[in-house]
């Protein structure tokens, strides 16, 4: 559950840029936005590879 935890904690540090841009219109934010979600990306990603690896050794 560590990942779980790990995700959780990312998406909530990205709550007030996701606020100033929505609620806002804080293009700055937006920008920040962007690069919050490629970290998501990146970390899903990881987490898809880990599962499956994980999911293969089982087998």
């Amino acid at each position: 559950m560590n990942r779980y935890n790990q995700l959780l904690d990312l998406m909530e540090s990205f709550k007030p840029d996701f606020e100033k841009f929505y609620e806002k219109g804080n293009k700055s934010a937006g920008t920040r936005v962007r690069k919050h979600m490629n970290e998501l990306k990146k970390i899903a990603q990881e987490i898809r590879l880990e599962v499956q690896d994980i999911k293969n050794r089982e087998d």
